[in-house]
């Protein structure tokens, strides 16, 4: 018998339950943004009328408000999001003790074997059922995808948008998602994306139509699972709630409040979180045994490369080798 998972997408969630708390504002283009004299100034989640004037997640606040002149700003409030997304994991809780977070605004479910009382199709009811209770207790709406694993029902919550269903069987799959880019698929990123475009693979359908051999040839196993994702072959279970997948990495980021100009300035900021990154791998009684650094330059362009390195926990270590790093690709 195949398995009936959901995935459940909170709306734009951020600027949406600011909405829901000031309902004045749900005809205002909405975004949550860092805080501009801080240097945070990013857009950290828009509703759906600033959508429409293009506004993106991500991009800066001058380029947000250059699109949107009435762009509402309104700083996050981390503790509120964390109550509703507590209050929508106990509806969810109604169906399934398998609820797993993808996200703070986000969770699989697997609700196998509860449609005795739904038909067949009750995957389709209970998805319909979340809709509804989550946003007539908590104000705010929800997209939610059903297939028979979390790829096809992620991409389901990710189809149609807000406050929708859509439902991914093993006969449709081919029609709704095939067409789409292959960056669609999750866990392909960027960097992949770019990689199958110059081997002309540009759709799901694309990739699923490739030799995994050839995708395993050029990208490794992380090929070959796309291929697997692609053609709607993916067995991970959804966790018990509250239950975690093992930490495979251990990291932290900053932005600063002033461009690092010098190399001492990269130093200092540097020794601050690989103190941080240091203090958790004991505290999780881990050794990492690669260091990988990020760097956001002032044209707002990512550099990042990595090393392997001894195993260890200590700071110093981390340190001498993120700034190994740093010299290795740092232009002046």
């Amino acid at each position: 018998m195949d398995r009936v998972i959901l995935h459940v997408d909170m709306n734009n969630f951020f600027a949406s339950v600011e909405c829901a708390d000031r309902p004045e504002l749900w005809s205002k283009p909405v975004a949550v943004a860092g805080d501009v004299e801080a240097r945070h100034g990013i857009i950290l989640a828009k509703n759906q009328v600033a959508k429409g004037y293009g506004v993106q997640t991500g991009e800066s606040i001058a380029e947000a408000r250059s699109k949107c002149p009435a762009l509402v700003l309104l700083p996050p409030h981390m503790d509120r999001y964390k109550q509703i997304s507590d209050k929508a994991r106990g509806i969810y809780a109604r169906y399934t003790d398998r609820v797993e977070s993808f996200g703070i605004d986000e969770c699989w479910l697997d609700v196998t074997g509860n449609g005795t009382l739904w038909g067949q199709d009750y995957g389709r009811v209970i998805a319909e059922e979340i809709r509804r209770s989550v946003k007539a207790e908590l104000g705010v709406t929800v997209s939610v995808g059903g297939s028979v694993n979390k790829i096809f029902a992620k991409m389901g919550s990710d189809y149609k948008k807000p406050d929708a269903v859509t439902v991914i069987t093993r006969e449709n799959f081919r029609e709704i998602l095939w067409g789409l880019p292959v960056g669609d698929l999750i866990f392909v990123g960027r960097s992949t994306v770019q990689k199958l475009w110059y081997m002309q693979i540009r759709t799901v359908g694309d990739l699923a139509r490739t030799d995994p051999a050839l995708l395993e040839s050029a990208l490794g196993k992380n090929g070959f699972a796309a291929w697997q994702f692609a053609n709607g072959m993916d067995g991970s279970p959804v966790l018990l709630d509250g239950q975690g997948y093992p930490v495979k990495s251990i990291g932290n980021s900053t932005t600063t409040p002033v461009d690092m100009v010098t190399r001492r300035d990269a130093e200092i900021v540097l020794a601050q979180l690989c103190q941080s990154v240091a203090t958790r791998l004991r505290e999780a009684d881990m050794r990492c045994t690669t260091v990988k650094l990020a760097l956001r330059t002032t044209d707002l362009s990512w550099k990042q490369r990595q090393k392997g390195t001894a195993a260890t926990c200590l700071e110093n270590d981390l340190w001498r080798e993120a700034m190994t790093l740093y010299d290795t690709f740092h232009d002046g």
